[in-house]
């Protein structure tokens, strides 16, 4: 089940060129389950057609105000108390102006005046008029009165010029409207996460890694913002983009994620390691690239850091989470594993399962407890893994 299941969505589209980019989130909420509302004013409906709306949400679009029969049950004022999250995509100065002066003359600022839920705001205009005082000072206003805003964002702009005033992008609306339907059951604490693999050089164009794809970890960095907390993610290389809101903190080697991991340990309450850390590296990197020849090569190798073993040895109040990934005897070398590196729990993974593991978007995966408890978690996307491993933290500190 995912976050947005049955949620109602009330989406407002006003008359900006990145209308047409609210099909891609109307299509995105009602994939995720979610009961899409959506408003037009009558500017956007000069960009996109209401059409293409309806069909997305599979409910009818709201366009006039004086609809004979929408109103006959008051329309407005019914779309706007059944929703649980208002979000305006893309928000032009003129509705931006409008609900910072209380403005009601069309079907969307007369129901967003009426919405008790939260509203989120995401700008989208030429930068000039993004950084006109009046813009900045309603945007202000609208901030004070409880509005979150999203964007813009920088880059090539549809006038012409580049700076602020592109529209967030789909990925950064949707995760905003999941964290503002989640209850921040993390709210005030501070998480570590890491992620993905590590790279060991050999020489400057070959390294020793392996195929940790990090989405793991960004999974559990995600759902803890969510839920509202301040998340730092120590990853590896990966292609991943950034979790928003999430601070970020890029490594490529063992020793990298070891000391960024031990400086930033003290502050939090909580660090899970997801991150595939290699555990050997080249004794020796070479400072030019090995030539090829016919003679065997042999590389030898050293051991890295162990930075789960001293995380354990530094844990002082945190709660520490470890994973083992395992191709063979997976719970006996989990079970070994949470013992000598002092965790609270550790996620057992055996990447010789099926649709799980490395590079996918699902994991199944086993909890192994310090008084013997064996939780197995059946095959679920990455997110759903990830809450909860969540659940199990917060248990944790409610105990």
């Amino acid at each position: 089940m995912t976050a947005l299941k049955d949620r109602k969505i009330l989406l407002g589209v006003t008359g900006g060129i990145a209308a047409y980019k609210a099909l891609e989130l109307t299509r995105l909420l009602a994939l995720e389950g979610a009961r899409v509302r959506v408003i037009m004013t009558r500017s956007a409906m000069e960009f996109v057609q209401p059409l293409s709306f309806q069909v997305l949400s599979g409910q009818p679009v709201c366009t006039h105000l004086f609809d004979l029969e929408a109103e006959s049950r008051i329309g407005h004022i019914e779309v706007a108390t059944e929703a649980e999250v208002a979000v305006i995509a893309p928000a032009t100065a003129n509705i931006i102006g409008k609900l910072a002066h209380g403005i009601g003359d069309d079907y969307l600022t007369t129901a967003l005046l009426a919405c008790p839920a939260p509203k989120i705001i995401c700008p989208a205009m030429n930068v000039n008029m993004f950084d006109n005082q009046a813009v900045q000072e309603n945007l202000a206003k609208l901030s004070s009165w409880g509005f979150h805003q999203v964007g813009p964002d920088a880059g090539n702009l549809a006038c012409g010029v580049q700076g602020l005033g592109r529209l967030a992008s789909v990925d950064e609306i949707m995760e905003k409207i999941r964290q503002l339907l989640t209850p921040q059951s993390l709210q005030g604490k501070q998480v570590l996460v890491t992620a993905g693999p590590t790279r060991e050089m050999v020489d400057p164009v070959r390294h020793l890694t392996n195929p940790s794809s990090g989405k793991m970890g960004y999974a559990l960095a995600r759902v803890a913002k969510r839920r509202g907390a301040e998340v730092t993610l120590v990853s590896g290389p990966t292609f991943l983009n950034s979790p928003s809101g999430v601070k970020e903190i890029r490594v490529t080697t063992a020793k990298e994620m070891h000391q960024a991991v031990v400086e930033h340990m003290v502050q939090v309450d909580a660090v899970v390691m997801a991150a595939a850390v290699s555990d050997y590296r080249p004794k020796v990197t070479a400072s030019e690239k090995i030539k090829k020849s016919d003679d065997n090569e042999s590389l030898e190798l050293e051991r890295t850091d162990d930075i789960l073993f001293r995380l354990g040895e530094l844990k002082n109040n945190q709660i520490l989470v470890g994973f083992a990934a395992e191709t063979e005897n997976v719970l006996e070398n989990a079970k070994k594993k949470l013992q000598q590196k002092n965790l609270d729990f550790i996620v057992a993974n055996d990447l010789t399962a099926a649709s799980a593991g490395f590079g996918s978007d699902t994991n199944e995966v086993t909890i192994l407890w310090p008084g013997g408890e064996v939780e197995n978690l059946p095959l679920e996307s990455k997110e759903v893994i990830a809450a909860h491993i969540w659940n199990r933290v917060e248990r944790l500190w409610q105990a």
